[in-house]
């Protein structure tokens, strides 16, 4: 059983910023949380372009609201960054929620792909990002029936620092392979993923699942990829009754 009390740490998805995670920081009311912005994305300027580099971010900001240990709440490049925090800093950590991610490394031609979006993005900004990426990060569902997620997901992509998109890119190209390392993650872990998620889809997460001892697996209905911004009551019922 989880502590109720123990902080959440909210880890954002590549290219969006801390504030995907407000509809779920609001529902969770007086719990102590906190969603710190990758270098780079919302109020950061870029820095090293390393998910180490990210992480230390996050326990910086961790230590200056005098957390400790929380519950990590990874999804997509957040989860990349929740298993680097595991594996170098496992004494912070007291439970994961990795959602619509991969514990592999990037295959050679997910690599390439991730060289040639951070050199366009530095030639050209960020003003084609939007359309090259929405049909991949939110499912069919929401790209047909919910307008306003689709622009919520387009604003802040257009708003990410172009040097920083670029960064976090190399960053997840160059990151290591976690796969080998699930199996010493002794704390509470939630894997989710959307149903219509095409990018970690649901058997990148029952990899995971099935090689974390006691790991739950949950399917959240009418979600790609972007799954708490696609389907927030879900997504937040499923967080709700993991941390207690």
């Amino acid at each position: 059983m989880l502590d109720s009390t123990t902080p959440i740490v909210f880890l954002h998805a590549y290219p969006l910023d801390a504030s995907m995670w407000d509809d779920q920081r609001a529902a969770l009311g007086t719990r102590q949380t906190l969603a710190p912005n990758f270098p780079g994305f919302g109020d950061r300027p870029p820095g090293p372009a390393t998910l180490d580099g990210f992480a230390e971010t996050v326990l910086g900001e961790m230590d200056a609201a005098g957390i400790d240990r929380a519950i990590f709440v990874g999804l997509s490049m957040g989860g990349y960054v929740a298993f680097r925090i595991h594996e170098r800093w496992p004494h912070r950590v007291a439970a994961l929620v990795l959602a619509d991610t991969r514990a592999g490394a990037d295959s050679p031609e997910a690599a390439e792909r991730r060289t040639e979006q951070a050199a366009r993005v530095r030639r050209e900004g960020t003003g084609w990002l939007p359309d090259a990426m929405l049909p991949n990060v939110l499912g069919e569902s929401v790209r047909t029936s919910q307008p306003d997620v689709v622009e919520r997901t387009r604003r802040m992509i257009l708003a990410a620092d172009p040097e920083g998109v670029a960064r976090a890119a190399i960053a997840m190209r160059d990151r290591p392979d976690s796969t080998e390392t699930l199996a010493t993650i002794r704390v509470p872990v939630l894997v989710l993923v959307g149903d219509e998620d095409t990018l970690t889809p649901l058997d990148e997460a029952r990899k995971i699942a099935e090689r974390i001892e006691g790991a739950r697996l949950e399917v959240v209905p009418r979600a790609g990829h972007l799954s708490n911004l696609e389907n927030p009551e879900v997504f937040g019922d499923l967080l709700s009754a993991f941390i207690g």
